[in-house]
């Protein structure tokens, strides 16, 4: 039955009926708008791993989430030996760091001047007629395949290939340089739960890789693994590293350059992890670049 039937129209009564329905609605809303997500915890991350998320798309999640991870010893133990990457673990605990449950600060626009202070991350450095200016590398999240098809095939006499991939043939951020100059920053910052969190634990550039992708048509590919029958290793391919060499200009400020001229083609700087024996972790992000033939 309609109000209007109920109440004469204008009626007092009516009024104060729609009144109440309309509080109440939003009483409703306001309650559902409180509840939110529900936090991320050790128990979804280790769906996320038995579904096969790529660490990429797990550690984007993280990012963009709130927490409640458990990273005792303890925990970190059951993580690891659910098949938890080290990099995801990392990321788990960068997320609990303190401070993360405030909201960030606006960061201003990087000096054109690279000795002075810098938010924490990886700069591109120009200078030409018309000044210098500072340009952040972007981090990258990347999905990953394998190729274990061919080595089952073979019996594992071929070897399988494990392949971070990232989305695009190309970085947004081009390079006319053959030896670029690149400036890391490491120290306090004010992004907490970011990718940022790893430049303030990582004090050295050597910690980081700098590779070459194979530039495909929709994206961009490294390997970061292979198995075979009497091989087990995980890292950037010896062949996809480039190396750099690096200097201090001041605590927590490095300035890096290519070895030798990169020739044209796509590139960017990884947080690795030693774990001997020729193994080496690789972290959640690739700093990308890309070197555009020389005129």
């Amino acid at each position: 039955m309609r109000l209007r039937h109920l109440f004469p129209s204008g009626s007092i009564a009516r009024r104060g009926t729609l009144l109440f329905l309309g509080l109440a609605l939003l009483t409703i809303c306001s309650v559902a708008r409180g509840q939110g997500p529900k936090p991320l915890s050790n128990d979804d991350i280790n769906k996320m791993v038995q579904l096969k998320f790529g660490d990429g798309v797990i550690a984007a999640k993280i990012e963009s989430s709130s927490s409640v991870f458990d990273t005792s010893v303890e925990a970190l133990t059951k993580l690891k030996a659910a098949g938890v990457s080290d990099a995801v673990m990392q990321a788990m605990i960068a997320a609990g760091e303190p401070g993360c449950e405030a909201p960030p600060t606006a960061l201003s626009g990087p000096s054109p001047d690279p000795n002075a202070a810098h938010d924490p991350g990886i700069y591109l450095y120009h200078q030409n007629a018309d000044g210098s200016r500072m340009t952040p590398l972007k981090p990258r999240a990347y999905g990953t395949r394998n190729s274990w098809i061919l080595a089952g095939l073979t019996f594992s006499i071929a070897k399988s290939h494990w392949i971070a991939i990232i989305p695009g043939p190309k970085s947004p951020l081009r390079v006319s340089e053959s030896r670029p100059a690149f400036y890391f920053y490491f120290g306090p910052n004010r992004e907490p739960c970011s990718w940022r969190a790893l430049f303030g634990r990582r004090y050295s550039p050597d910690q980081f890789t700098l590779a070459r992708f194979e530039s495909k048509t929709s994206d961009r590919e490294l390997v970061i693994g292979e198995w075979g029958t009497h091989i087990a290793k995980t890292g950037v391919a010896l062949k996809s590293v480039v190396d750099f060499d690096f200097e201090k200009i001041a605590p927590g400020i490095y300035k890096i350059i290519p070895r030798a001229d990169l020739s044209p083609g796509e590139y960017g700087f990884n947080l690795s992890y030693y774990y001997g024996n020729n193994n080496t972790g690789v972290g959640l992000y690739f700093f990308d670049f890309g070197i555009d033939p020389v005129n």
